[in-house]
């Protein structure tokens, strides 16, 4: 069983940065891809971001590419989400996953709760 507890959330304004973290209990974090999904209000949850056991292989959305970098450091079992750019429409619940690959929201096996980004013009 993995728990997957997200941070680092809040309200930024249009160009402005943040960084998610994603703290994940159990001792096989470093054996599992990883990854980001959003869910915007009345919108269904979309892929953001994945990376695979090693960090060497990512995947991004077109939405967000060249803004957002998707990383980890398996020795602290945490799993990054560094936002550049912020605009109005990447206002989202941003959700850390875990156990899988590919993107949709049936590829993961484990979900946090959820962490809100409140970008403000």
């Amino acid at each position: 069983q993995v728990q997957l507890v997200e941070s680092g959330g809040g309200l930024v304004q249009a160009g402005g940065s943040l960084r998610l973290s994603c703290a994940a209990s159990g001792r096989t974090f470093s054996t599992y891809a990883m990854g980001w999904f959003r869910q915007a209000p009345g919108k269904e949850r979309e892929f953001v971001a994945a990376i695979n056991w090693s960090g060497l292989n990512t995947q991004y959305a077109e939405s967000v590419k060249g803004r957002f970098t998707i990383s980890r450091d398996n020795a602290r079992n945490t799993l990054y989400l560094q936002m550049n750019s912020l605009k109005l429409e990447d206002t989202a619940i941003y959700f850390c996953v875990a156990k899988g690959w590919g993107i949709g929201a049936n590829d993961y096996d484990y979900w946090g709760q959820g962490t809100q980004v409140t970008v403000s013009s």
